[in-house]
């Protein structure tokens, strides 16, 4: 059972459009689900991430998300405890010295060792860990083939496209358009590459958000009669180096890392 009184409480916090990008046929079936601890609150599209924060809310969260992830997180340390990481050095992308696993996060180096647990310079949150060590474990080591595809044409992507467009794509051009210097923001901060021009795009930068998952983002500026448009790309082994889900939650997780970025920065 959560933290709120009934599925009413948790209803209130919804848009009330049954849009259905959480596959319920209602917000109100939703809310009943998210209140028996049947689904997460952030599956729904329209809540910001930000929400589910304790810091934020006051801890006005579901205590099923948390133990959910909490058990999940332990599952998964487990799992590379069990891992010989010097062997799996190689097809993570990342350098094993004196018991800990060294991958690049964003250009920044982030250490595993040999029980799950994580050290970096970086701030590090649930979020970062389970992605980590999920990448850890699923990653097959598979060269970059340097074809950049949409997320809909990775093996499951097409399930998860629609929330990961009102998720990722729609928020991170909403910033775009409204901020000229955010690419430049992104390159400098978050190490990224720019690229020439592709898909005729007007901007293009690469992401490496982990070594053998790059993101492609491509950036089209408004013209006379046309809107601007933004998508991201994925190399064409993600979903063999990743999984469809972990690359779906490190493009909605950078998107929030950004909107953050941008509040600090630019006071929106």
């Amino acid at each position: 059972m959560s933290q709120f009184k009934n599925a009413m409480d948790l209803f209130k916090l919804l848009p009330k459009t049954n849009c259905r990008a959480c596959n319920e046929t209602t917000c109100l079936a939703f809310a009943s689900k998210v209140f028996l601890g049947q689904k997460s609150l952030e599956l729904c599209p329209h809540i910001d991430p930000g929400t589910l924060s304790e810091d934020r809310k006051g801890g006005a969260t579901t205590p099923s998300v948390h133990k959910q992830r909490e058990e999940r997180l332990g599952i998964l340390k487990a799992k590379v405890a069990a891992t010989n990481l010097n062997d799996a050095a190689e097809r993570v992308g990342g350098v094993f010295e004196n018991g800990k696993l060294t991958l690049r996060i964003f250009g920044k180096p982030l250490r595993v060792d040999v029980q799950g647990n994580l050290s970096s310079d970086i701030h590090i949150n649930p979020w970062i860990t389970a992605t980590v060590l999920g990448y850890i474990l699923a990653c097959k080591g598979e060269e970059l083939t340097g074809e950049w595809v949409p997320l809909r044409e990775l093996k499951g992507g097409r399930e998860k496209n629609g929330l990961f467009v009102q998720r990722s794509e729609m928020p991170l051009k909403a910033l775009a358009d409204k901020y000229t210097d955010l690419f430049e923001a992104l390159i400098e901060l978050f190490s990224g590459e720019t690229m020439d021009r592709l898909f005729q795009s007007d901007i293009s930068l690469v992401l490496w958000p982990l070594p053998r998952l790059p993101i492609l983002v491509c950036y089209w500026k408004p013209e006379e009669g046309m809107d601007s448009d933004l998508h991201l790309f994925f190399d064409s082994s993600a979903d063999v180096n990743a999984g469809i889900d972990i690359v779906y939650t490190v493009a909605t997780g950078i998107v929030v890392m950004f909107e953050k970025i941008a509040r600090r920065h630019w006071s929106i």
